[in-house]
């Protein structure tokens, strides 16, 4: 058993992902889908509100920080025009799903459908960045995925009570991170294993 303590280490790495990323749009480098950054953002926020219902300790940080941060991205994008917006229908069902869980939460105060419609939510919400990083890697970069991974492997890590509203949101950021880097670096992946 970790140290709580060390969860702040880990949310600095998380955000210091963030502030590169930030950095990459600023140099016109990153393009960021901000549909999904937007979801990116209300989805977390969500889940950390079912978390703290639910009793987590500090294994909420991670979670919190990947939605400040994604609301950074947002900002910065915006600002410096190099994001782009293209709602469809299929993001319109994502809004949805996040209306539901807060709807289902406020009716049922059942914390486990609540977090499972906000990572629903947010698992849709990703999709057009997935697409995106497998088949124009050059507009994404590894560093938002790759730090939050080591930032919830930690967060997880210090859980002491494993119930399904504490852990799920840490676990689901794992794949969904883990999917984006791969969807990134694929060819590079590929040619690796091809040359052997």
């Amino acid at each position: 058993m970790f140290s709580e303590k060390i969860i702040y280490l880990a949310v600095l790495l998380n955000f210091i992902g963030h502030i590169l990323y930030a950095r990459s749009i600023i140099k016109n480098q990153a393009k960021p889908n901000l549909v999904s950054w937007f979801f990116w953002t209300v989805a977390p926020f969500l889940g950390v509100f079912f978390q703290l219902k639910a009793g987590a300790g500090l294994s909420y940080l991670p979670i919190l920080v990947a939605g400040l941060g994604s609301l950074l991205i947002m900002i910065v994008a915006t600002l410096t025009k190099n994001g782009f917006w293209k709602i469809t229908t299929f993001d319109i069902y994502c809004g949805i799903f996040s209306l539901l869980a807060l709807i289902i939460y406020i009716f049922t105060h059942n914390l486990g459908i609540s977090i499972l419609f906000a990572i629903l939510s947010d698992a849709l919400a990703s999709v057009p960045t997935v697409i995106k990083s497998w088949k124009f890697p050059e507009t994404e970069m590894w560093a938002p995925y790759l730090f939050p991974f080591f930032s919830n492997i930690v967060g997880l890590m210090i859980i002491t009570e494993w119930s399904f509203p504490i852990y799920s949101f840490g676990v689901y950021f794992l794949i969904l991170d883990t999917s984006i880097v791969f969807a990134i670096y694929h060819k590079q992946i590929s040619r690796f294993f091809i040359k052997k």
